[in-house]
């Protein structure tokens, strides 16, 4: 009965978080999955992100410098306080890994060798967490993560971080895939 009473809480705040702007809390929850952890491949988890870099894609996903077709109906005229209190709501929610299975140990090893050469816990931070405009990678999807960094070195990832592109330059299909195994399992 206690969890039911906190599971009604919760639903009552994130209503009144997305009425505001017009968005029902199933809307997000549909893609970025239950408590903003994704279940949906393709679709990134937003629980545990940092705050600044949350803001940072809603507001370039409304100003259509971040395209995301699916988005851009939702946050089109979204107002920054609203921006802002759903990036504190989703920060502030505890991120679950995504990854199911163990880690496989060979993509481990190759992985912490490609993270250290790449020196990424310098901005992502050694437990993978991220920080201010820094995304949390840890946890993350697998596939989604392949996707993602595939686009940064190949350099079609619009609205993105030219240093990612310049760090992921000629990172191999392979290396990134051991990469994407390892952080989804952090």
């Amino acid at each position: 009965m206690h969890l039911l009473r906190k599971g009604r809480w919760a639903a009552g705040l994130l209503t009144a978080l997305f009425c505001s702007s017009g968005i029902s809390q199933e809307t997000c929850l549909a893609c970025h999955g239950p408590g903003g952890n994704s279940v949906t491949p393709g679709i990134p988890s937003i629980a545990g992100q940092p705050k600044l870099f949350i803001e940072t894609q809603l507001v370039l996903i409304r100003e259509e410098l971040r395209p995301a077709p699916q988005m851009l109906p939702l946050v089109k005229g979204m107002k920054d306080a609203e921006i802002t209190r759903l990036a504190e709501h989703f920060s502030k929610l505890p991120a679950k890994p995504a990854a199911a299975g163990p880690a496989d140990p060979k993509l481990t090893k190759q992985a912490m060798a490609r993270a250290q050469a790449l020196r990424c816990g310098v901005c992502h931070l050694s437990d993978f967490q991220g920080q201010n405009q820094v995304p949390r990678l840890a946890g993350q999807r697998e596939e989604y993560l392949v996707s993602e960094m595939l686009a940064y070195r190949d350099n079609k990832r619009k609205g993105g971080d030219t240093i990612m592109a310049a760090a992921l330059y000629g990172v191999s299909d392979g290396d990134i895939k051991a990469l994407a195994h390892f952080l989804s399992r952090k």
